[in-house]
């Protein structure tokens, strides 16, 4: 597992896109997970799910149709990324995580200076040393990590090496 870490708008889904497709083209079985702000509604008003959920207050739905699976469940608290993993998503060679900044993951951050004069990372940070890498626009950014820019052209290939080499294994 690897979390993909960033402010609002700096590109984290951007590159979790990106790094899942470098990974499955090596034949990776990769799989991901995000985290929300808000309640996330992908299920229309009045349809079937959406009523079995709502007017049912059923705790768990799951929708079978071909090719996909979805399920909504209500949870009383937030569950950590790895409990997630262990739950929903056996059989992955890879996870990745959009987000969960504060968890104890590596992490990759994306940073734009148009969403702030600052990165998530700073070196007095409590788990600063969680960080694996960077991808930013800022030309004159270091850190004591591999620090990638937008505009290099090779970055992506580094980077999924360095998530695959730098992800937490979860025991059995």
């Amino acid at each position: 597992m690897i979390s993909i870490v960033g402010k609002k708008d700096a590109g984290k889904t951007t590159l979790i896109v990106a790094l899942a497709a470098e990974l499955v083209r090596r034949k990776f079985r990769v799989m991901t997970i995000k985290h929300g702000t808000h309640a996330a509604e992908s299920d229309q008003r009045g349809k079937d799910t959406w009523r079995h959920r709502h007017e049912g207050k059923a705790e768990r739905v799951v929708l079978e149709a071909p090719g996909e699976r979805v399920v909504w469940e209500r949870r009383e608290q937030e569950s950590d990324p790895k409990s997630l993993a262990r739950r929903y998503l056996d059989g992955a060679d890879m996870v990745l995580v959009e987000g969960f900044s504060d968890h104890a993951l590596p992490k990759i951050e994306t940073y734009r200076q148009a969403c702030g004069p600052d990165p998530l990372w700073s070196a007095d940070r409590p788990g600063a040393d969680l960080w694996v890498g960077m991808v930013t626009d800022n030309a004159k950014f270091r850190a004591p990590f591999p620090v990638f820019r937008f505009s290099d052209t090779a970055w992506l290939v580094t980077l999924a090496n360095i998530a695959w080499d730098r992800a937490l294994i979860l025991p059995p």
